[in-house]
């Protein structure tokens, strides 16, 4: 059996001075997938960096959200026949020494979606008490919606199987792609697994959550969670 086509989409929104740390990691622990980056608009040089690196790029001409940003790569993947995208955060947060743990359940079957959890066992990992507030909040969201506990909501290392990525190229949160889509891929049949992962903090480079985006955040996911449960197939 041939093993699965897997692309790492890699959204990145001004992080020319990220990548050069994230990159050489990420191509050292990727082996035998390929590597697209999400310029979603950036104003410095994120394009021009990946493509030092020998990555593939794809770049909106304005800013769009992280949303549009995966989305795009979902498009990408479809057009170019991959099994398996892998979204993964270019602020090197994630630790590519954990790709073959999130891509192994999808690859093997197992399930749709696999998370890559801070929660799932001890790591060693500690959020902030608001950050850590809010994803208890969608975590307790997402299981009375669904029924199923998943700890680490904001998880932004997901693996994603063929029919999800056939569904989000055109159905796809377009601000923050975290519980909302959570619970409408659940809904729509498609199985969730978490799975334990290593994550840092941020080294280098500015975080997309500002202090704006930060307390618009959970307006908009609540909302936006809201909708997708009311959407749901009857």
């Amino acid at each position: 059996m041939a093993a699965a086509r897997t692309l790492v989409v890699v959204p990145a929104l001004n992080e020319a001075e990220s990548l050069p740390h994230t990159l050489p990691r990420l191509l050292a622990g990727a082996q035998g997938c390929d590597v697209l980056v999400v310029d979603d608009g950036s104003r410095d040089d994120t394009s021009a960096v990946a493509r030092r690196h020998g990555v593939a790029v794809v770049r909106h001409p304005f800013n769009l959200g992280v949303g549009a940003a995966l989305q795009t790569g979902f498009r990408y993947a479809v057009e170019r026949g991959y099994d398996i995208v892998v979204q993964l955060d270019a602020d090197g947060q994630h630790d590519p020494n954990d790709l073959a743990t999130v891509i192994a359940p999808v690859a093997d079957g197992r399930c749709d979606v696999a998370i890559g959890s801070r929660w799932v066992s001890a790591t060693g990992y500690r959020a902030p008490f608001a950050r850590r507030a809010g994803m208890l909040l969608f975590a307790g969201l997402v299981r009375l919606m669904v029924g199923q506990r998943i700890a680490d909501t904001t998880s932004g290392f997901r693996a994603y199987g063929r029919e999800v990525i056939r569904v989000c190229q055109y159905d796809f949160p377009r601000d923050f792609p975290d519980a909302p889509l959570l619970i409408s891929l659940a809904l729509r049949g498609f199985r969730l697994l978490e799975v334990p992962v290593t994550m840092g903090e941020r080294e280098h480079g500015r975080s997309f959550y500002t202090l704006g985006k930060s307390l618009y955040y959970p307006y908009k996911n609540l909302l936006a969670s809201l909708m997708a449960w009311l959407q749901r197939p009857r």
